[in-house]
């Protein structure tokens, strides 16, 4: 076959092929469709209730870390409320689906909650708010913001723990979600100022010792999830007011913050980046009450993307990327309820799947 008409025939078939290749690119596309689903939604699979023990499970964390999948979350006896009988759980699992008790801690006469993870320096820490409580369940109206302080565990093989130990420079502060750059990890603690709450970034070497570096909720300061990317950049999704949320950003040294108004509320923030995308989780109030919802965060806007089965009493969402596409969220929720109808608020994970 002369030259000429081999080149031709080359050209032919790429051309075949190219269009076999759109054509299939179209179909995939139906196929979503048709199935009901959007790109960019995201598949919530394989629901399970891992935790639940007839007490107030709730406000989770999860983390992979040597190898292992890491779950935390407070149980109560007392409930929802402040209470010194409040401890924090810490589970681990080879495989997501078996879970271990790996550590439980408490702290006399305070109540803990809000156990978040921060793998830093070779540790893995497991960071609580306290309030102080006295003796058991403590009145509302009794309340102390003055006496916050902070409390972490940790590990450095998770086998044995130590603590729990008060995190210095943290009276005063109910710490929150950890995060770390470099060699410095990074501490969300609100404070109270007269007329209301802040919310201080304080600054760690170590995870134990704590210090003051700027304030990026001046006013209305509540729970705030931090991400910080690989060239320093931190943005900060802070729960705020009832109807509105506050995304705040800094470079180093985190002395000064941009900050923009979101229309909504999200109670119990999550923020991270999975794959090319920022996700976003917590808990948001629609017209059938609370839920637990995931939205990508696109161009400073929440877009809902999947909701996790949840309601009344929940939210306060862990995460763990298992690859781009894949993923695992745990939350808590009080939407099942026992045989006499009372309901049970227990702890969930779930695998996610994302379709873009």
């Amino acid at each position: 076959m002369p030259a000429q008409q081999k080149v031709r025939l080359i050209q032919i078939m790429m051309k075949h092929l190219l269009i076999l290749w759109v054509l299939a690119a179209h179909l995939f596309v139906v196929d979503l469709a048709s199935i009901g689903v959007e790109p960019g939604a995201i598949s919530v699979k394989n629901v399970r209730r891992v935790f639940y023990d007839g007490e107030h499970n709730a406000f989770t964390d999860l983390i992979r870390w040597r190898d292992k999948y890491w779950l935390t979350f407070r149980s109560c006896p007392d409930g929802h409320g402040v209470s010194s009988t409040a401890s924090i759980l810490i589970l681990s699992s080879t495989d997501a689906k078996t879970w271990t008790p790996s550590h439980r801690f408490s702290v006399p006469q305070r109540d803990t909650r809000d156990p978040h993870f921060l793998a830093f320096k070779d540790r893995l820490f497991v960071y609580s708010g306290t309030w102080f409580a006295g003796d058991g369940p403590l009145p509302r109206e009794k309340y102390n913001l003055d006496q916050h302080l902070g409390y972490a565990v940790s590990t450095g093989d998770g086998t044995i723990w130590q603590g729990p130990r008060q995190l210095e420079g943290t009276f005063g502060h109910y710490v929150w979600r950890a995060a770390s750059h470099g060699d410095k990890a990074y501490l969300c603690g609100r404070r109270a100022y007269t007329g209301g709450r802040q919310s201080a970034l304080l600054e760690s070497d170590d995870g134990l010792v704590w210090k003051f570096r700027s304030l990026f909720q001046e006013t209305q300061g509540n729970e705030t999830a931090f991400m910080i990317d690989p060239d320093g950049l931190l943005t900060a999704l802070c729960r705020k007011t009832a109807h509105e949320s506050d995304l705040i950003r800094s470079r180093p040294p985190y002395e000064q913050w941009t900050r923009l108004t979101l229309p909504e509320f999200v109670g119990g923030p999550l923020l991270v980046r999975w794959g090319d995308r920022v996700l976003v989780g917590g808990r948001h109030v629609t017209t059938a009450g609370p839920h637990t919802r995931l939205s990508w965060l696109i161009d400073d806007k929440l877009v809902p993307c999947a909701e996790l089965p949840s309601g009344g009493d929940n939210s306060y969402p862990g995460f763990v990327a298992i690859d781009d596409r894949h993923a695992l969220v745990s939350w808590y929720s009080s939407h099942e309820k026992s045989a006499n109808g009372k309901p049970e608020t227990a702890i969930y994970l779930a695998d996610l799947v994302r379709h873009d």
